[in-house]
């Protein structure tokens, strides 16, 4: 029986539940909306990708790159990336990196999302 790790959930606390919600939704996931828990959240769900969507009382995101210097707010491991980052710029999609292999060998793209999170989308060659 494996007792190792499985997957990982991505949580994104947003100023405006809605409005994340909604770009999202653009972008193919399935809303599940919580919105009348003791801590209001929306799932996202899009092939095996979920996340979770939290009210946050500030009102805007710092990114990961803001504070740190450097770095993403997701990493989504996915095949296929061409196909998907063309998806995604028809939607309306920032592609802030475009696709590239990587100096840590990942053929992997980056877009922003509403919020100004970096999201990469890549997978090792």
């Amino acid at each position: 029986m494996n007792k190792g790790f499985i997957s990982c959930l991505q949580i994104f606390p947003t100023p405006d539940l809605h409005r994340t919600a909604d770009y999202y939704h653009r972008l193919g996931f399935r809303l599940v909306p919580y919105l009348d828990s003791v801590e209001p959240h929306i799932c996202l769900y899009r092939d095996a990708i979920e996340i979770v969507l939290t009210q946050s009382p500030n009102p805007s995101i710092t990114p990961n790159r803001a504070i740190h210097g450097y770095g993403y707010d997701a990493y989504f491991i996915a095949e296929n990336q061409e196909e998907l980052e063309k998806e995604l710029i028809e939607s309306g999609v920032q592609i802030v990196r475009p696709l590239d292999i990587t100096d840590y060998s990942n053929k992997e793209f980056v877009f922003e999302d509403i919020d100004g999170r970096w999201i990469a989308v890549g997978n090792k060659q």
